[in-house]
C-alpha cells in the first residue's frame, strides 16, 4: 500500500476569523454568547486582531493571564492549558467572554491563536 504524503500547504494550519470585533465590552460578549447559543452547531464568533503584551503570568499551574492593550483601552484575556510566553505585541485570534469574579463581570479575551505581530 503507497502512503501519500502532505504538502507543505495541507500541512499549513489555517484560522479563519470574524474579522475585528468593533466593539469589546462586557455587553457585547454577553450579547455574543447569547446569540451563538441559539444557533445549534455555529460556533461562537472568533475575531481577529493586534494587541500590545502588557503583562502576562501563570494561574492555576497551567493557564496564562494577560492584559492586553489596543487602541488605547486595556483588556484581560486568558491563555487556556499553554504557559509560553508572548512577545511584546501579537496578532490574536480570541473569542468574547465575561469573566465573572465576587459578583462582578468583565470582559475577557480567551485566545485561541496568536502570532508575533508584524
Amino acid at each position: 500500500m503507497a502512503r501519500e504524503l502532505l504538502s507543505p500547504a495541507q500541512l499549513a494550519r489555517a484560522v479563519e476569523t470574524d474579522g475585528r470585533s468593533k466593539r469589546v465590552s462586557p455587553i457585547s460578549a454577553r450579547a455574543t454568547v447569547r446569540s451563538s447559543s441559539l444557533g445549534q452547531g455555529f460556533p461562537q464568533p472568533l475575531f481577529c486582531d493586534e494587541f500590545e503584551v502588557l503583562g502576562q503570568r501563570v494561574v492555576g499551574e497551567k493557564h496564562l493571564k494577560l492584559k492586553l492593550a489596543r487602541a488605547g483601552r486595556t483588556v484581560e484575556a486568558m491563555r487556556f492549558n499553554a504557559l509560553d510566553p508572548l512577545p511584546s505585541t501579537v496578532r490574536a485570534a480570541y473569542r468574547l467572554s465575561v469573566n465573572e469574579f465576587n459578583g462582578t463581570q468583565n470582559l475577557q479575551l480567551v485566545i485561541e491563536h496568536w502570532e508575533p505581530a508584524l
